[in-house]
């Protein structure tokens, strides 16, 4: 799949599915299934969304595609979900790889949750000389994978991986995915420009470093991967959270799925 695999008749289609609750269930979804809910959803559902026996809501696994469910009670003041027909087939995530250097939670719960709105596939916490929160809870940050997917209508939740170093987090990387790091002394002052001459490419990794940047081992090593590109992100210096959206913004806008709902011409 390369970048800009994505139709707008399935954006279309999630951005009103959005408007409905939903709910991820890491379970089997089919027809005529009835699950019971944990005590977490059931509150959300009951408590904070304040439904009620019979309404509908909208669910998904990230394998399964997309279902109506109405809910009923189960046992004493239990829910369950009793699955009724699919509303959209599966689909899967893009080839945009956002790798980070982790920051204070309050950021890091935004920044991830809007990585996963711009529709990365993957998050990879990424420890630099200059990270300043080295200990990453992976529970929280797969917990705000789900409720931004929940949010924001898509049907694949990303991956998120383990934390390493940044050496690592190179080496890791298939050899065909093109390497952006943001930097402000990038030789291309225009960041559109400077993306629309990497051409296509299946996949791509958006690495945003630490507020206090990559120290000068780090650049080199970085300067030196195969086809990377240096990305600069205007004439102000961005907080890191900030740089994480521009940029994500930048590569789904150029070469990304957000092409493939601009208008063509003729």
């Amino acid at each position: 799949m390369t970048v800009n695999d994505v139709s707008g008749t399935a954006y279309q289609s999630s951005h009103r599915s959005a408007r409905a609750p939903r709910l991820f269930l890491d379970t089997g979804l089919a027809r005529a299934r009835v699950l019971e809910l944990d005590k977490a959803q059931a509150n959300y559902l009951g408590n904070v969304l304040r439904l009620k026996a019979g309404q509908s809501v909208l669910v998904f696994n990230g394998r399964d595609g997309e279902w109506r469910a109405d809910i009923a009670s189960s046992g004493r003041r239990g829910l369950a979900l009793a699955i009724r027909e699919k509303t959209r087939e599966q689909t899967g995530l893009g080839g945009v790889h956002y790798l980070f250097a982790p920051l204070k939670q309050a950021r890091l719960d935004y920044v991830v949750q809007k990585a996963v709105e711009m529709g990365v596939a993957s998050l990879t916490p990424t420890v630099t000389q200059h990270t300043q929160v080295t200990r990453i809870n992976h529970d929280r940050l797969v917990a705000n994978v789900i409720e931004a997917a929940e949010q924001c209508g898509i049907l694949s939740v990303p991956e998120v991986r383990a934390e390493v170093r940044l050496a690592e987090a190179l080496a890791n990387l298939p050899p065909t995915c093109r390497l952006i790091f943001c930097d402000e002394e990038a030789p291309e002052p225009d960041p559109i420009a400077a993306l629309t001459g990497l051409g296509i490419a299946d996949e791509v990794a958006v690495l945003i470093g630490p507020e206090g940047g990559f120290d000068e081992n780090e650049r080199r090593l970085l300067s030196a991967h195969p086809g990377v590109l240096r990305l600069a992100l205007g004439p102000r210096i961005l907080r890191a959270d900030t740089a994480a959206v521009a940029a994500l913004a930048l590569v789904q806008s150029v070469m990304g799925d957000w092409r493939e709902l601009a208008p063509r011409a003729g």
